[in-house]
C-alpha cells in the first residue's frame, strides 16, 4: 500500500506506519461508505477494474458477477476474469424466492410484531448479497405509489438479506418498551452471586440450629458429591469453611464485574477517541448521568407530556405580526423545491449506518445498499410535499426519556428523544 501510495502522490512523504494508521481511522469512523470508497479506488487506481465504470453506469444489471465470497447454502460458478480475480455469480433464482417470500411476510406482519434486523458485517460478501437483490427490487417498487409501503417492501428486502447471508434475526418481534442495558455476561454473574448469597443464608440458618425440612435439603445439597455428612462432629467447622469459601467467590464474582466494566470503559473511550475526539474530552468533562434510580410513575409521565404536546392551545397573536407581514410583503417568494434521486443519494450517503431506527426498524444501511429506491423515494417525497402531507407512520417514534439528574422521579427532569423512521 504505501509503495502504491508513493507512485500515485510523488510529492508527498508519509510513512507506512501513518499510512496505515489514516486507512484504519477511514475505516472505523465509517466516513464513507461501501460504494463511495469503491469509487475512490476506481478514480486512483483505473487500470485495476476494467469493468468498474460499465458497473457504476448500470447498477441494475443482474448478471454483474460479484468478488466475493458466496452466501451460506448457496451454489456458485466461479470463473476468472483478465485480471486473475475470482468472480462468483449468485445463485439469482434462490434470492428471488427469499425475497418474495419476505416481502410477502413483511406486509402480513403488523408493524410492532416485524422481527429486529440485525447490524450486519460491513463485509464483501454482504455487500454482494444487497448489490444482487438491488435490481430485483425495481419490480415491487416501481408501481407504489405510498411510502409505508415502500417502506414495508425495503424491510423485506433487508430481511431476506439476513436471511440469505446467515445472519440472526430476533423472531420476538422488536420491543417498544424499556430494554435492559445490561449485559449478558453482568446478569450470569450477578444470577450467581444471588444464588451463592442465598446459599450462604441457609447454611448461616443451618448452623445456628435452624432444622427445617428445607434448610436441610438445602445443605445437604451443597455438600452433595463431597465426603461431608450432616451428622459428622465436625459439621459445624464444615459448615464455616463452605460459608467462607462462598463469599470468597462472591467478592471474586464482584471483582470480575469490576474489572469487565472498567475494561469495557477504556475500550469504548479508545472507539470514541478515533473517531470523535470533542465528545471523548466533552464527556471526561461531564460525564453521563445514568439512569440507574427509580423511574418515574408512568401516569403521572403520561400527564405531564400531554400537557404539552396534546393540549390545544390558543395563541393570541399581538399587532407585531402585522407589522412583520408589511415589512416582509415585497420579499420574492422561494422557487418550488424539486426533490431529486440526487438529493436522495446524498442524503443517504451522510447518514449513519447503524442509527437507531423508528416504529418501521428500518436503518440506513439499507437505503444506502438499495439504490433503486431513491428515484422512488424522490417522487414520493415530492409528492408529498405537493400534498403537504406524510403518513402516520412517518411522523410517530419511540420517545425515550433521558434522565437530567440522578435517581430523579419528575418527569420534568427528563429529557425526550424520539426515533423517528429513517426514512
Amino acid at each position: 500500500m504505501h509503495r502504491l501510495f508513493a507512485e500515485l502522490e510523488p510529492s508527498l512523504t508519509v510513512t507506512e506506519q501513518n499510512l496505515a494508521d489514516r486507512v484504519r481511522y477511514i475505516s472505523r469512523s465509517n466516513i464513507f461508505d461501501v460504494t463511495e470508497l469503491e469509487r475512490l479506488r476506481r478514480e486512483a487506481v483505473p487500470s485495476s477494474d476494467e469493468n468498474a465504470t460499465a458497473e457504476d453506469a448500470a447498477p441494475q444489471m443482474v448478471e454483474q458477477p460479484a468478488n466475493v465470497d458466496a452466501a451460506v447454502n448457496t451454489p456458485v460458478v466461479v470463473d476468472s476474469n483478465d485480471d486473475g480475480t475470482v468472480a462468483q455469480e449468485l445463485e439469482l433464482e434462490h434470492m428471488r424466492s427469499t425475497l418474495e417470500e419476505a416481502i410477502v411476510e413483511t406486509r402480513s406482519t403488523p408493524l410492532e410484531n416485524r422481527p429486529q434486523l440485525p447490524c450486519i458485517a460491513l463485509s464483501k460478501r454482504n455487500w454482494a448479497v444487497v448489490r444482487a437483490l438491488n435490481p430485483m427490487l425495481a419490480t415491487y417498487l416501481e408501481a407504489r405509489r405510498d411510502l409505508c409501503e415502500t417502506d414495508s417492501i425495503l424491510f423485506g428486502a433487508a430481511l431476506a438479506v439476513c436471511r440469505i447471508s446467515g445472519a440472526k434475526v430476533s423472531t420476538a418481534g422488536r420491543a417498544t418498551g424499556h430494554s435492559s442495558a445490561i449485559p449478558a455476561w453482568r446478569r450470569r454473574i450477578e444470577e450467581r452471586i444471588a444464588k451463592a448469597r442465598a446459599l450462604i443464608g441457609r447454611l448461616i440458618c443451618f448452623r445456628s440450629g435452624n432444622n427445617r425440612p428445607r434448610i436441610v435439603r438445602t445443605v445437604r445439597m451443597a455438600f452433595a458429591g463431597t465426603n461431608v455428612s450432616l451428622s459428622q462432629p465436625d459439621i459445624t467447622q464444615k459448615l464455616t469453611e463452605r460459608i467462607d469459601d462462598l463469599k470468597q467467590r462472591i467478592a471474586a464474582w464482584g471483582k470480575r464485574i469490576r474489572r469487565y466494566t472498567e475494561r469495557l470503559k477504556w475500550f469504548n473511550q479508545n472507539r470514541l477517541f478515533q473517531s470523535d475526539q470533542k465528545r471523548l474530552y466533552e464527556s471526561l468533562e461531564r460525564p453521563m448521568v445514568s439512569g440507574t434510580g427509580p423511574a418515574p410513575n408512568q401516569a403521572d409521565t403520561v400527564a405531564f407530556w400531554r400537557g404539552l404536546w396534546s393540549e390545544p392551545v390558543n395563541h393570541s397573536e399581538g399587532p407585531w405580526t402585522e407589522v412583520v407581514a408589511s415589512q416582509c410583503a415585497g420579499i420574492t417568494p422561494m422557487d418550488p423545491v424539486i426533490i431529486t434521486p440526487d438529493d436522495v443519494a446524498e442524503a443517504v450517503r451522510r447518514a449513519p449506518n447503524w442509527k437507531s431506527p423508528g416504529l418501521d426498524g428500518l436503518h440506513h444501511y439499507w437505503l444506502k445498499g438499495f439504490m433503486v429506491c431513491h428515484s422512488v423515494l424522490a417522487r414520493q417525497f415530492q409528492e408529498a410535499l405537493n400534498q403537504k402531507s406524510l403518513p402516520t407512520l412517518f411522523t410517530t417514534g419511540i420517545t425515550h426519556l433521558v434522565p437530567k439528574d440522578q435517581g430523579t422521579t419528575d418527569p420534568s427532569k427528563y429529557r425526550p428523544i424520539t426515533c423517528l423512521p429513517t426514512i
